[in-house]
């Protein structure tokens, strides 16, 4: 249910003839699943150290390689909406100037997750959540020279309005027992609700990649086009 309405909307306004997202479908889903692949790599490892595990009396029983469909739909389901919800602001909105902050957010942001990374060596989602999103910025911003990120942290902002309902319900918000549970000794601790705030940090680098290389086939595919 969750997976359903965090995508109808997005997958219906699709085709709306004003957005017209739907053209570039295949576009999102190669970017999506060649992101997907380093993180459910990640996620079967964790699920299997016990980092965190799934509670399946809220889904359809169906595990494949430790992991419940649910949560391999989830690579999917989530950065289209994101994607989609980018795709639309930036078509409707001019927001250029915003690339003036891109130094300062990725700077703040790689110093911060650089000093929690050796603070707290020893907690392994929140290590390995900061070296990837160090990682990710790094390559954006001194390699790729992406211009966007600024916009992007935008749109991430925005989205956060609909990822505490989301990922609240997820880690238990509302439910007996939450749907996904941590090892409290592989994280802060610090949770944003019922939230660990990694999630938050987790979910802005998938943004990111996810984006970066729907990007790239969007731009393949409108030169074919041409």
């Amino acid at each position: 249910m969750v997976l359903f309405f965090t995508i109808i909307i997005c997958f219906i306004a699709s085709f709306d003839k004003r957005i017209l997202f739907h053209h570039y479908f295949g576009a999102f889903i190669k970017a999506a699943i060649l992101v997907a692949v380093s993180f459910i790599i990640w996620d079967v490892f964790f699920t299997a150290k016990g980092v965190w595990w799934f509670n399946t009396d809220y889904t359809l029983g169906i595990v494949i390689a430790g992991l419940p469909l649910e949560e391999w739909l989830f690579f999917i389901c989530i950065p289209f909406s994101c994607v989609f919800t980018y795709f639309c602001f930036d078509k409707f909105f001019k927001w250029d100037k915003l690339s003036a902050f891109n130094n300062l957010i990725v700077f703040f942001s790689i110093i911060v997750c650089a000093v929690t990374a050796l603070l707290h060596y020893d907690k392994i989602y929140t290590l390995v959540t900061a070296i990837v999103t160090i990682a990710a910025l790094t390559y954006l911003h001194f390699v790729s020279r992406a211009d966007w990120i600024a916009k992007a942290s935008l749109i991430f902002t925005i989205l956060m309005l609909g990822f505490f309902p989301v990922n609240g319900v997820l880690t238990g918000t509302g439910l007996a027992n939450p749907i996904v549970n941590y090892n409290p000794g592989d994280f802060l601790g610090i949770r944003l609700g019922t939230i660990p705030v990694e999630d938050a940090v987790y979910g802005y680098t998938q943004f990111l990649l996810v984006l970066y290389f729907f990007k790239k086939f969007q731009n393949i595919q409108d030169e074919k086009s041409k």
